[in-house]
C-alpha cells in the first residue's frame, strides 16, 4: 500500500528548505556515549525519570547534527531550555543566534533539527492511541478533518500522525507553546504536499512506524 508520506531512514542526515534533521531509532542510541555539559546535568537530575531517557536522546541527536554541520566537538555543545523551555544551541558555552534548534521524541525515536531560521521538528506514531483520534475532532477544523479523512484504518491513521506532527512542530517553530489556542491558529492546508498557513515552509516524512515532520518560520 502507498504511503501518504515520502520514506525517510533513521540514522542518517537530510537537508531540506536550509535544515539538517536526523532521526534515530531510539535503541540504536543507548550505545552511543553522551557528553552533557555540568549545565545539562542539572536540567537532566530534575526531570522525572519517564522523561529523561528521551531528552537525552533528543539531546544527543542535536550534538551529532551540532557536529557534522557546524564542526564542533560533541563536548563543546550544549543544547539548553530558555525560559520559556524552548531548546538553544551553545558551542564553547557562547550561544547560537544564527542557528536553532528543536528535537523531539517518542517511546521508539527521536529527533533533532538545525537550521538558519526558527525550526520545529515532531514525531507522531502512525498507530495514534484512542485519545488521540477522540482529540482529532477538538484539535482540528471541519475543513482539516476533511483533509485527514474520516474513515479508522492504516491511511487515516498516517494522515493524523501527519497532522498533529505538522501542528505541533509549527508550535515549536513559533515558540508559542502547545498548549492552549496556539495550534488552532495554525491552519492546516494540505497534507501532500503538506502546508501550513502563515509565513511556514513544511514537509513530512514516514519514518517506520512514525511520521516526521518538519516546519520552518520566518523569525
Amino acid at each position: 500500500m502507498d504511503t501518504l508520506f515520502r520514506p525517510l531512514v533513521p540514522g542518517r542526515v537530510h537537508r531540506w528548505g536550509g535544515a539538517g534533521l536526523l532521526v534515530a531509532r531510539r535503541p540504536d542510541l543507548t550505545h552511543l556515549p553522551l557528553c552533557l555539559s555540568a549545565a545539562e546535568q542539572r536540567v537532566a537530575r530534575a526531570l522525572p525519570a519517564w522523561r529523561r531517557s528521551g531528552w537525552m536522546a533528543g539531546r544527543l541527536l542535536a550534538k551529532r547534527l551540532a557536529g557534522e554541520l557546524v564542526g564542533a566537538p560533541a563536548r563543546e555543545v550544549e543544547v539548553l531550555p530558555r525560559d520559556d523551555g524552548s531548546p538553544h544551541l551553545l558551542v564553547g558555552g557562547r550561544p547560537l543566534p544564527s542557528l536553532h534548534v528543536s528535537v523531539s521524541h517518542t517511546p521508539g525515536h527521536a529527533a533533532a533539527a538545525l537550521a538558519p531560521e526558527p525550526v520545529g521538528v515532531d514525531l507522531c506514531e502512525t498507530a495514534p492511541a484512542d485519545t488521540v483520534h477522540r482529540a482529532a475532532h477538538h484539535a482540528f477544523s471541519p475543513r482539516e478533518l476533511s483533509l485527514i479523512g474520516t474513515d479508522r484504518g492504516t491511511d487515516r491513521d498516517e494522515a493524523l500522525a501527519g497532522a498533529w506532527a505538522l501542528k505541533e512542530a509549527a508550535v515549536k517553530a513559533d515558540r508559542s507553546g502547545p498548549f492552549g489556542g496556539a495550534p488552532h491558529r495554525i491552519p492546516l492546508l494540505g497534507l501532500r504536499p503538506p502546508a501550513l498557513g502563515g509565513p511556514r515552509r513544511a514537509m513530512a516524512w514516514r519514518a517506520g512506524d512514525v511520521v516526521v515532520a518538519l516546519v520552518l518560520a520566518h523569525a
